[in-house]
């Protein structure tokens, strides 16, 4: 096919999509669908919250502003819900032990390289600190250490609900854990001793990097075993999402790596292909299996169009394939490859605005339940911050705003947005509410959990803002002629303080967030019988 008839094929496809998505408003799509979109709840269950995060006063509050009357649930199905909890429970709780580990970790290196970038002559007495590898260290225990491992142990623990069903392979998921994070340790290490592939997101060496494949292979195959057993008829959105996450990470993940095949300009597009699509097909599926269960179960009430989240599943499985070419806007790389991937960017506007207006809709009366229930706080942010995230990214995708963006600080506050401001904190939630469910336990000190909300989202902003302020500067300046170099360098030092000050108060806040995880998993907190509904609700006025 020549170049031409390529990028008309990708307009048509686009162009399609965005009509379907127009014909399916006006036919009246945004309606709810019942029988679907109740396929996560019991009998009798809508109506009533659900919210292991907080309990008595707190939780009947959040029952009274939803303004409904709750019915019973079956007895029965929550006995069997009960029972799917205990049966990935193990192995949803040894991902998120690693998960935490990692943030940790990640979170003092992510500190350490920030302040690095304006007191570049601190900690320089070793190699393994210096900025290029310890900034390395910090991207590589995110992206396959915290992100993979929380979004990975929470799709494990709601599959079993999802399917109405016992978690089946457990050993195996646990062993593939396993695996993956001695595989993450080794190339970790490999990174501070200097040994890397060379290539963003893909640093950890091909040979340690077999054992993710092998590891990540292991986690998803109780997906498929799970899924011989479920008692289902309807595969509810969120396993969609979760399926087709864990087929895309291992297909991803094997062509990046394969040796000897890319070279030069190709090597650099398929950096690209890979460094964007795992965000884009791998975190957001897993990230927005959450946001789909989490939010309708906490409210007790079913997402308000069904229908509309399937199109979002389809559209971005359709249109993000190619997006990781804008990063490689003004390089030596075919022009028809970037334009194809600026229509796509933009073609992304699509499933967000399906998935922004579902969420807006579905909370539409009930945002005051947000001032009570710890996992809706955030859960709903990070599903704003995926819509702020996706829309900027497709305007970044433009050639016009590329120019000064692109290779700037600005790139590196759109990461964060999308990987921290939605992956995280969704993921943050979604613990909240599965952990007491894991190990039977309350929280022992819900003031932690506000202290931690406060501490990164705060953060978060005052990093987000600094960074972005930053790129933009650092960006005019380096595209007028008339400026030396240095100038672009010397305007972004008060705000990579500013940065460091951010980064600061989110690594407070993650160490309140591990620090409670780890009295819980010790066995503080008050110990609580069925884990259907932890302490019976008193009757609303």
């Amino acid at each position: 096919m020549d170049i031409p008839s390529l990028l008309l094929s990708s307009f048509i496809i686009a162009v399609t999509g965005l009509f379907f998505f127009i014909w399916s408003l006006r036919k009246g799509l945004l309606d709810p669908d019942p029988a679907a979109a109740k396929e996560i709840f019991s009998r009798g269950e809508i109506g009533r919250v659900e919210e292991p995060a907080v309990a008595g006063a707190t939780q009947r509050d959040l029952q009274r502003t939803m303004a409904v009357v709750a019915g019973e649930p079956d007895a029965k199905e929550l006995q069997a819900r009960i029972a799917a909890d205990a049966s990935s429970a193990r192995p949803a709780f040894v991902l998120l032990g690693f998960a935490v580990f990692w943030l940790l970790v990640a979170s003092l290196a992510g500190l350490t390289s920030s302040i690095k970038l304006h007191e570049p002559d601190w900690l320089t007495q070793y190699a393994w600190l210096s900025f290029g590898r310890i900034r390395t260290i910090h991207l590589n225990a995110v992206a396959y250490g915290w992100a993979p491992m929380a979004a990975l142990g929470i799709a494990l623990w709601m599959l079993p609900r999802l399917l109405k069903t016992t978690f089946e392979g457990a050993r195996v998921a646990i062993g593939g854990a396993v695996l993956w994070n001695i595989g993450l340790a080794i190339g970790i290490g490999c990174i501070a001793a200097g040994i890397t592939d060379g290539m963003e997101w893909l640093e950890i060496p091909g040979q340690v990097g077999v054992l993710f494949a092998f590891g990540g292979a292991m986690i998803g195959l109780p997906l498929v075993f799970t899924l011989r057993r479920r008692k289902v008829e309807h595969l509810y959105v969120s396993v969609w999402y979760m399926g087709a996450a864990l087929f895309w990470f291992p297909v991803l993940y094997i062509v990046a790596k394969l040796p000897n095949l890319h070279f030069g300009v190709e090597q650099a597009t398929m950096n690209w292909w890979f460094g964007h699509n795992v965000l884009g097909l791998f975190y957001t599926p897993l990230s927005l299996a959450a946001v789909y269960y989490f939010l309708p179960k906490v409210i007790g009430r079913p997402i308000q169009s069904y229908n509309l989240s399937l199109i979002g599943f389809w559209c971005l499985a359709f249109f993000y394939g190619q997006v990781g070419g804008h990063h490689l806007v003004g390089g030596p790389v075919p022009e028809w490859l970037i334009t194809l991937s600026i229509v796509q960017s933009i073609m992304m506007i699509v499933p967000v605005v399906a998935f922004s207006l579902n969420q807006h809709l579905t909370m539409r009366g009930h945002f005051a339940a947000l001032r009570h229930s710890p996992t809706l706080r955030f859960v709903v942010l990070g599903g704003m911050m995926y819509t702020l995230s996706s829309i900027q990214g497709s305007f970044e995708a433009l050639r016009s705003v590329n120019t000064v963006t692109h290779f700037t600080h600005f790139t590196v506050a759109h990461a964060h947005l999308g990987l921290y401001g939605f992956v995280t904190l969704v993921m943050f939630g979604a613990i909240y509410f599965a952990m007491p469910r894991i190990v039977s336990r309350e929280w022992p000190y819900p003031t932690l959990i506000g202290v931690h909300f406060w501490l990164v989202t705060i953060g978060f902003a005052i990093y987000f803002v600094s960074l972005t302020t930053a790129g933009v500067l650092q960006g005019l300046n380096m595209v007028d002629a008339s400026k030396p170099f240095m100038d672009s360098v010397r305007v972004t030092l008060p705000w990579l303080a500013g940065r460091s000050v951010g980064g600061a108060l989110m690594t407070l806040g993650h160490l309140a967030f591990a620090g409670h995880f780890l009295l819980m998993a010790l066995g503080r907190g008050p110990r609580r019988s069925g884990a259907a509904l932890l302490r019976p609700l008193a009757p609303t006025a």
